[in-house]
């Protein structure tokens, strides 16, 4: 059996998030235009006076404890605790070189097995497999907003006949952009069994309608929370995430800080004093911006892309829509999305690299291809950004967009 699972771990392939991008890139330097919808990083700069914190801490060299600052600890406990009204303290937390590592680290040390909502995002299941960790799939649709309803997960929860299980939700949701609306509901279900419900909220900030919804409000003593850096600060590369870890699963924790001591030892030391600043500091007008020229991107790209040959829902949150391209021509979505790269030059995902069957065909488009800088200069007033606005900050999106949409009217 271990070398069967080992066997399995040696067929993973590279993450499908960090090779699209790698694709963009080489074709680009080729010459060829290429509207990059496939990598989902933040196109903002990180705010100014965090990027002084990490100037000014960059002769720190020491290492600093295997869980992480306490400072930055206590920070993103107060930090949870004002969102959400749910305590996590300080000795809950542990610092980690994003949450990629985070999760990873669970799944080796968790002894169980994995319930997944098609979409997940696409190192959920790969981990998993690393982790030896059997996955469990549910697959939703778009009238329930892409997740899945309390009926499914019960039922799932009854098939599979086991009582260590791992729930992992992701809200709002890569690669749908999507909020979960029934949360309530599926904490319920959770509690019922005794579930652990692993929490993914690195886009939590990021949600269109300013409400920041945890199933942790509803489910406090056995959900975990991750979070971190890299979405809505932009400083994906600086890799500082976290886990927020509840009483009843301290052993867990536990389990993760040996690993972490094993594996990484600590987080980069300037950019943990750096993170203080982004977890105390008042960043409520960047959010605001980044977050409105999000949502009315989105929006033009919802509006300008659905048609009777495209279906996609709303952009709620994040940056992606997952457009549906309905049609025969087509064995698969890999196939889909080659054509479409080859053929209008626009890069995005296939749905089968986020737990759908290969044969649906849909597609995750993120639509941040612009210069996030630049676009922080034009002025906003809270509202939804006119067309005009969009066009000058973001013309790649709307070349990409119009592009995709022409070829579509084809199907």
């Amino acid at each position: 059996m271990k070398d069967l699972t080992k066997k399995n771990i040696l067929k993973l392939k590279q993450s499908s998030t960090l090779v699209i991008n790698e694709k963009c890139k080489k074709l680009i330097k080729e010459g060829k235009k290429v509207y990059q919808f496939g990598f989902g990083q933040s196109p903002f700069p990180v705010p100014e006076k965090i990027v002084t914190k990490l100037k000014d801490n960059a002769h720190r060299k020491e290492y600093l404890p295997i869980q992480g600052l306490e400072r930055l600890r206590e920070s993103i406990s107060n930090d949870l605790r004002k969102k959400t009204g749910i305590s996590y303290p300080k000795e809950n937390i542990i610092i980690t070189p994003g949450s990629r590592e985070a999760m990873l680290l669970f799944h080796v040390a968790f002894n169980g097995e994995i319930i997944l909502s098609a979409p997940s995002w696409v190192s959920y299941e790969p981990q998993a497999i690393i982790g030896r960790n059997k996955v469990h799939w549910i697959q939703t649709s778009s009238e329930n907003n892409w997740f899945p309803t309390a009926k499914q997960l019960e039922k799932k929860i009854n098939s599979i006949r086991k009582k260590n299980l791992l729930f992992i939700l992701n809200s709002p949701n890569n690669p749908s952009g999507t909020i979960c609306k029934n949360l309530k509901e599926l904490s319920a279900v959770a509690k019922k069994y005794n579930l652990i419900v692993l929490s993914d909220e690195i886009y939590t900030d990021l949600t269109f309608c300013n409400k920041y919804e945890s199933i942790s409000q509803f489910y406090p003593e056995r959900t975990i929370i991750s979070g971190g850096l890299s979405k809505w600060c932009g400083a994906g590369g600086w890799r500082v995430g976290f886990f927020a870890v509840p009483d009843k699963l301290s052993k867990l924790l536990e389990n993760i800080k040996t690993l972490a001591s094993e594996s990484y030892s600590t987080v980069n030391s300037p950019a943990q004093f750096a993170a203080v600043e982004a977890y105390e500091g008042d960043f409520e007008d960047y959010k605001n911006k980044t977050k409105n020229i999000l949502r009315s991107v989105g929006n033009y790209v919802y509006n300008h892309l659905k048609s009777n040959k495209v279906l996609i829902n709303p952009p709620q949150g994040a940056f992606y829509l997952m457009p549906e391209f309905p049609n025969k021509k087509y064995k698969n979505s890999q196939k889909l999305c080659e054509t479409i790269l080859d053929e209008t030059g626009v890069a995005m995902l296939p749905a089968s690299d986020f737990g759908f069957n290969s044969k649906k065909m849909l597609t995750r488009l993120c639509y941040i291809d612009f210069d996030g800088a630049s676009f922080l200069k034009a002025s906003q007033n809270g509202s939804i950004l006119k067309d005009n606005i969009i066009e000058k900050y973001a013309p790649n999106v709307v070349e990409g967009v119009q592009k995709l949409s022409n070829w579509a009217k084809n199907l």
